[in-house]
């Protein structure tokens, strides 16, 4: 396997075993995750939906995404390179008695679909796990029918606190490549033949120990982890509005949704 095929396929795996510990469960999550769901199917034309939407979610991880649309849309498919985070997508999918779900074990690279299968192709939190953003925004471009939507979300540091995030995501999670500002963002839809997305802005707001609770940094990045956030609180260097709220760190990290019309 060529070095870069490695590289992707470890950084798969890798994520797909820290994802549902990360996500499921967290409340802030679960919420937002119900209103890009909600965002994102009222930007489809009303004579398209929810009869005839049909979803695809790449890197799917544990369905999360998946599982959310199929409770309003016709279809929805989930595709994912770790076999383990399409078990545990499945068990999901009984959990909430959906039938309208199928699950593809495969790289996104390209995606293993016919030409504008989907009405509405997504990605979350995925994106600054590939090696290159742009190839696969383009796979997700050729997979949406026309008049469907490409939606991608994702952290989206300030650009002058984009190098800080990254240096902190890849101490909390060695499978972080890299965030991006939200106008790289917009920048590959225009590579990648897009429209220009319609952005909305979230902040996932946690607290510190909590997140390195449900983070996977190596032995002794944990102490590094804190020490950034402790000095984030003076200047707010990572840009996450990081302050001590009772005794305790608190953060809101930046996330970008970007829809675009295919």
């Amino acid at each position: 396997m060529p070095f870069r095929e490695a590289l992707e396929h470890m950084i798969a795996v890798t994520y797909g075993v820290t994802y549902d510990a990360v996500v499921t469960h967290f409340p802030p999550y679960e919420a937002m995750l119900e209103e890009i769901v909600a965002f994102v199917a009222r930007s489809v034309p009303v004579e398209t939906a929810p009869r005839d939407t049909r979803v695809l979610d790449v890197a799917c991880g544990g369905g999360l995404v998946v599982c959310a649309f199929a409770r309003v849309v016709r279809h929805a498919t989930g595709i994912d390179l770790t076999p383990a985070m399409l078990e545990q997508a499945r068990k999901n999918q009984a959990a909430q008695g959906l039938t309208n779900v199928t699950w593809k074990h495969g790289d996104v690279l390209p995606l293993p679909f016919p030409d504008a299968s989907f009405t509405i192709v997504t990605s979350r939190f995925a994106f600054h796990h590939f090696l290159d953003p742009l190839a696969v925004l383009r796979e997700m471009k050729r997979v949406a029918a026309p008049g469907g939507r490409v939606m991608v979300a994702d952290s989206a540091p300030a650009p002058d606190r984009a190098d800080a995030f990254n240096r902190m995501e890849r101490l909390r999670d060695p499978s972080h490549a890299r965030a991006m500002p939200v106008d790289e963002h917009k920048a590959l839809y225009a590579r990648a033949g897009l429209s220009e997305p319609r952005v909305t802005w979230y902040r996932l707001e946690g607290e510190l120990e909590a997140l390195i609770a449900r983070s996977f940094p190596n032995p002794g990045d944990d102490d590094k982890i804190r020490a950034l956030f402790r000095a984030s609180l003076t200047d707010d260097a990572l840009g996450i509005q990081t302050r001590l709220e009772n005794g305790q760190i608190r953060y809101g990290f930046p996330v970008a949704v970007l829809v675009a019309d295919r």
